[in-house]
């Protein structure tokens, strides 16, 4: 079973429910260095996290709950807000006391192992999955294994451009990232180049056919029409539209070799549709993206 993934991914599963179910399982863990799952009961005044497992009372002692706790390059916010959410762990000790057992556990050791032997290992270009935590003005936060936080810049998220990161993802979503490369224990992404070039994204448009937008740009010379998350067309100026309205438009044209897409509006109305990307890429590795089509004089292309 694939153990680097983002929390939450393992806890349901067959063998993780019974190892952590028994004192027995407990220590087959601790023997094998098996990283397991389970919710985040409370955190205690000293930032102590109170795991909860079936068969014995366990913790995760401060310094143990995040890679860069320890050195204060990670804030406590970072222990306390796991709290009711899965957490991974390696079993660092079982005690007994009076026939009672507790468990330590160690969530940096399995970060560690996650950095060391998965992570580390991959090399720039390759896609992973990822899970979206928080979500900032300025990029959006990702677990991309074990807990490890990453951040995808907000110009990296798509070709067409947002205003917001929210445009595009919710807290809790499963999406692809790509590994650009790491410094130390940083991590960087992107994730545009998994949602496809213009002509992938312009060949399911037609001149003559009405389609829905988004109204993601009001400009003095046009508006700007989201199609896809990588394509947006331009539309003539309307005084009654307004960003993040959903338009049905008319497309006018289509020009490869300028990339651009007229259109021409038809109407606008207040719907929010579902945010969903549709990805062109989900695995493997990416040594070279062009966005742009051939023979375009602007060239739009990422090397990894």
């Amino acid at each position: 079973m694939r153990r680097f993934i983002p929390e939450g991914g393992i806890i349901n599963t067959e063998e993780n429910i019974a190892l952590i179910s028994s004192i027995d399982g407990l220590r087959k863990a601790l023997e094998d260095k098996i990283i397991l799952e389970a919710a985040a009961e409370s955190c205690s005044p000293s930032h102590d996290l109170s795991i909860n497992l079936p068969c014995c009372r366990a913790v995760i002692p401060r310094e143990e709950c995040a890679v860069g706790i320890a050195e204060g390059t990670v804030k406590d916010i970072a222990i306390i807000s796991r709290v009711g959410k899965p957490v991974c762990f390696t079993v660092s000790e079982i005690r007994e006391e009076f026939g009672e057992y507790t468990a330590i556990l160690s969530r940096v050791e399995a970060q560690r192992h996650c950095i060391n032997e998965y992570l580390t290992a991959l090399g720039g270009g390759s896609v992973i999955d990822a899970t979206v935590t928080h979500i900032e003005q300025f990029g959006c936060f990702v677990d991309i294994g074990c807990g490890i936080s990453s951040m995808i810049p907000i110009d990296a998220i798509s070709v067409s451009r947002i205003s917001h990161p929210s445009d595009r993802f919710a807290v809790g979503d499963k999406i692809k990232v790509i590994l650009k490369g790491y410094d130390g224990e940083k991590f960087y992404l992107s994730h545009k180049e998994l949602l496809g070039t213009w002509e992938e994204n312009a060949e399911r448009f037609r001149a003559g056919e009405t389609v829905r937008g988004i109204v993601r740009s009001v400009e003095p010379y046009g508006i700007f029409i989201e199609l896809a998350p990588n394509l947006a067309g331009l539309a003539e100026p309307r005084a009654d539209v307004f960003a993040g309205q959903t338009a049905s438009v008319y497309v006018k044209s289509i020009n490869p070799e300028k990339m651009k897409i007229k259109l021409i509006i038809v109407d606008t109305y207040d719907y929010s549709p579902e945010k969903k990307c549709e990805y062109f890429i989900t695995s493997g590795k990416i040594g070279h993206w062009k966005y742009s089509p051939d023979g375009c004089q602007k060239v739009i292309e990422t090397w990894f």
